[in-house]
């Protein structure tokens, strides 16, 4: 198995920021085993509106097909050019995420987590539900 891949269980976290004050607008944090995602791969970026990433059938919501998620952009007044995407995959009870590349602990390259279908779906769903 290459290097910064895992076949290891991953746990997300998803938590919001409420926009103004404290930032400039309303964007996602995405944690996987307790590490920003955003933050780690591209200080630069800021997690999109979790109402458009959360959003159920959204598109952080596996399926069976492969899809690339966007899910930050360079961090500015509006969202800039550059995105950082995801590639989002389910097989049978895992939710995979492809793709990636960031210093994960003892700062190893992450290109790829699992997480189990219920945690995940629960995770997201608890998100959405927050944001009410």
């Amino acid at each position: 198995m290459p290097e910064g891949q895992s076949r290891a269980v991953s746990t997300l976290l998803v938590s919001a920021c409420p926009g103004p004050p404290p930032c400039a607008a309303v964007h996602t944090f995405l944690f996987v085993d307790g590490l920003d995602v955003v933050a780690r791969s591209d200080s630069r970026m800021a997690g999109l509106d979790p109402r458009q990433l959360l959003r159920p059938g959204g598109p952080l919501y596996p399926t069976d097909t492969p899809r690339t998620v966007d899910v930050a952009a360079e961090d500015q007044p509006e969202p800039g050019p550059d995105r950082l995407a995801v590639r989002v995959r389910l097989r049978g009870e895992t939710v995979i995420w492809s793709d990636l590349m960031y210093p994960g602990p003892e700062d190893r390259g992450v290109e790829e987590v699992h997480f189990r279908l219920e945690q995940y779906l629960g995770e997201v769903e608890r998100a959405y539900a927050a944001l009410e």
